[in-house]
């Protein structure tokens, strides 16, 4: 069976928000058609995952949390992935899926996702996520050189604008074509979108549970294909209000409660609901919010749409069913921290934000 949708990742978080997104859509019509899934590490540890992800039957996504004011927990079997491969053993037929079938790409490799290491050519197979999409890209431009569309969902302000820059510099010394140029600057469509579910716990071999607040937010352009239509997909002129929103508040504030979960030297479980039981932390969480946040937002003229989003937020801190630990949330914490509240810093330098600014140093 061809798939027209390549995923590159098997995160828990793909397999409850864009997988689920095409398998709820492929059940009234609204999909382009199923999934490959494509492991990009080479992970001996995660075979068993990327087998169960295509296994007959899918595998299992818990639904649970608050939505209008109602309880919700409800399971689903996904099925929407057809196949799953890995770039160090696959790597034939994931150039074959990519050159011959793919008309929309996915993409969520992590948080180091998009770098590129000196050696990265040491190997047949390039060894970074932007150096095997280029080389795939090469083949399928060479063979017949149709438009494409590219979906990277890595938290990354601006992720196809940055995936496209690092590509084309890596095409510029890899294969200095014009015409190859050419067709990825101006053919191949790169596409920055938001992401937005909180997938708290992983279920093995392979799914996940996640809250039921979901978002995928994509901005508009001329020749964009979408994987498939649904509820929580929406398209819109500029990207950059949602993005801000997310990032330097629900995410700023889990990198607010994993930072203070480090210093402490808290227990080793213990979740977000849990820490904001504590009433010292609520309160400190709350007066960032209330003194330095929202203030940096309302400098911006989005003072509204953050005490908003601020409320939602909490909402969802607060969701009992979730075990969102600390302990996940603190991977990358170096880079979290920078993202999420050193560049927050940046885009409202007029704002005294000093509570912000001593956790950004590390104080």
């Amino acid at each position: 069976m061809a798939t027209p949708i390549l995923q590159f990742g098997t995160s828990r978080f793909l397999q409850a928000h864009a997988d689920l997104f095409v398998d709820e859509a492929l059940r009234s019509g609204g999909a382009l058609g199923r999934i490959t899934v494509v492991q990009t590490t080479g992970a001996v540890e995660r075979a068993g995952r990327l087998t169960a992800l295509a296994a007959p039957g899918g595998y299992p996504v818990i639904i649970r949390g608050r939505k209008d004011g109602r309880d919700i927990e409800r399971q689903q079997q996904v099925e929407s992935i057809a196949r799953a491969l890995s770039t160090a053993s696959d790597w034939d037929a994931v150039l074959q899926v990519f050159r011959d079938e793919a008309a929309v790409i996915i993409s969520n490799t992590g948080d180091t996702g998009y770098r590129v290491e000196a050696d990265d050519l040491r190997d047949a197979v390039p060894a970074s996520f932007p150096g095997k999409l280029l080389a795939l890209l090469q083949a399928r431009f060479s063979a017949n050189g149709r438009p494409l569309t590219i979906l990277p969902c890595e938290l990354v302000s601006r992720n196809g604008d940055v995936l496209k820059r690092i590509v084309l510099e890596l095409q510029a010394d890899r294969y200095p074509d014009s015409a190859f140029r050419d067709w990825l600057a101006n053919t191949v469509i790169w596409a920055n979108t938001l992401v937005d579910r909180i997938v708290s716990e992983p279920l093995e071999p392979a799914g996940a549970i996640a809250e039921p607040y979901a978002l995928w937010a994509i901005e508009a352009q001329p020749g964009l294909t979408l994987p498939c239509r649904h509820p929580d997909m929406v398209l819109v002129d500029d990207l950059t209000p949602f993005e801000k929103l997310k990032l330097h508040i629900l995410n700023l504030g889990h990198t607010v409660l994993a930072d203070i979960w480090m210093r402490e030297s808290r227990p080793a479980d213990e979740t977000v609901k849990a820490i904001l039981a504590d009433a010292a932390v609520r309160a400190w969480l709350l007066s960032l919010y209330r003194d330095e946040v929202v203030p940096g937002f309302a400098a911006h003229r989005l003072g509204a749409e953050a005490e908003a989003y601020v409320a939602a937020t909490l909402e969802r801190f607060d969701n009992p069913f979730l075990a969102h630990r600390l302990r996940d949330i603190a991977n990358h914490h170096a880079e979290k921290r920078a993202r999420r509240i050193g560049d927050f810093l940046a885009w409202s330098p007029s704002v005294p934000m000093p509570g912000l600014a001593a956790i950004a140093c590390g104080q």
